[in-house]
């Protein structure tokens, strides 16, 4: 009776430390959040501590008169003026899974570093394994953009957050429920009031500040250190003679690439239309004609950028591609190949027939790959303020997949 009373206790006085070790933990963790306090790679820090793009691109004048695809032209307007403390709170929100409704998914989720910012699907998955319509685009470079998603339906950043945040198929939350449970979290409080310091000590996390700190730390998402970069500012051993034979494929008028994924981000940001095919028992994807209620934009989708092309893979809006040498490929069957019968598609005029040979197609893979660079991806916390970790997995979700098949 004694022995068993002994080992009660006993069982009872490691139970209260392995919880007082628990709790400890998880505050000393918290508690050691604190936000950068200079600029990320790539960026000057100015004065009034803000962060700003420094880049070669930056001593060239703008492409107007320039030709198409020539290598020395300047960047388009950046998003940028952060401040550090800003980008880095977008950081932790950006990886943090207490963003999705049920604590499961975070911006990572579709977004993964390690795959050039996407997932490497054909068709990204949302909350409860629901899959979703169309393939996640890389971030890198998304501070230099226009307009946002495959159909460009939204004009600013901050207009995107709120896509992915509060849609039922992807993240599933909605604002009132966000905000309560992140002014739930008084470690996020603390990172709030020290990330925008014009505000009230007692002042509720608010949505704009929410959206615009995940704004700041995506617009730090740069890529413009590859070999192809190197090259484009007079270091023409950067490349090799079939690099350099596949770059003046994409740019010539044969090919006609650069004409649509312009430098120096590859994408000239515009509409195209290029009937490319649906998976197998999909319907067709009308695209940028329900954002414009415009009919010679059906089927049309966003000029994705080539940067970091080689990782993301699968390839157009709908994954349908899944090589970098396939998608190459569909360009030169000619044009109009794999409209549906029935469809009336408006596709861009410079959709043809290059009839480029089997070396050709190639040289201009090879050449895409040297557009490679991840020098400034930034450090994945090891923790997030919410102390929360992201259960949502590919394996998950294949599992799930399975059970229902």
């Amino acid at each position: 009776m004694r022995r068993t009373l002994l080992f009660i206790v006993i069982a009872i006085v490691l139970f209260g430390a392995f919880k007082f070790y628990q709790t400890y933990s998880m505050q000393t963790r918290r508690s050691s959040f604190q936000l950068c306090d200079h600029c990320p790679p790539g960026f000057e820090q100015t004065a009034d501590n803000r962060c700003k793009l420094s880049s070669m691109y930056q001593q060239f004048s703008s492409l107007k008169g320039k030709g198409v695809g020539g290598l020395q032209t300047a960047l388009p307007e950046m998003h940028d003026g952060f401040s550090p403390q800003q980008i880095d709170l977008g950081r932790y929100l950006f990886f943090d899974p207490v963003l999705s409704a049920d604590n499961s998914l975070s911006c990572a989720g579709c977004h993964k570093p390690e795959m050039g910012f996407a997932d490497g699907l054909a068709h990204s998955v949302g909350i409860n394994h629901r899959q979703l319509k169309r393939s996640a685009p890389t971030l890198w470079n998304v501070g230099f953009l226009n307009s946002f998603f495959w159909d460009a339906r939204a004009s600013s950043m901050e207009e995107q957050m709120s896509g992915p945040l509060f849609s039922p198929s992807e993240m599933g939350s909605t604002p009132e429920k966000l905000l309560a449970k992140l002014n739930n979290i008084d470690e996020y409080r603390q990172l709030f009031s020290t990330a925008f310091p014009g505000r009230k000590k007692d002042d509720t996390i608010s949505m704009l500040e929410v959206c615009r700190s995940l704004a700041a730390f995506e617009s730090s998402l740069v890529s413009l250190n590859s070999r192809y970069d190197h090259y484009a500012m007079g270091y023409h051993e950067a490349l090799s003679a079939q690099e350099i034979e596949g770059l003046n494929i994409f740019r010539s008028f044969v090919a006609r690439c650069a004409e649509c994924h312009t430098p120096p981000l590859f994408t000239n940001q515009q509409i195209a239309v290029l009937g490319t095919p649906e998976p197998e028992g999909l319907p067709l994807d009308i695209g940028a004609e329900k954002t414009f209620r415009d009919s010679t934009m059906r089927a049309g989708f966003k000029v994705p950028t080539l940067r970091n092309i080689d990782k993301t893979a699968p390839y157009m809006h709908s994954g349908v591609f899944a090589t970098l040498r396939e998608a190459v490929d569909f360009y030169n069957k000619g044009r109009g190949h794999a409209v549906p019968k029935g469809e009336k598609l408006y596709l861009h005029w410079h959709i043809w027939d290059p009839k480029l040979t089997d070396y050709e197609i190639d040289r201009v893979v090879d050449f895409l790959k040297t557009l490679d660079d991840e020098t400034f991806t930034p450090q994945v916390p090891a923790h997030v303020p919410s102390g929360l970790k992201e259960t949502h997995t590919l394996s998950a979700y294949n599992q799930n997949k399975n059970k229902t098949e």
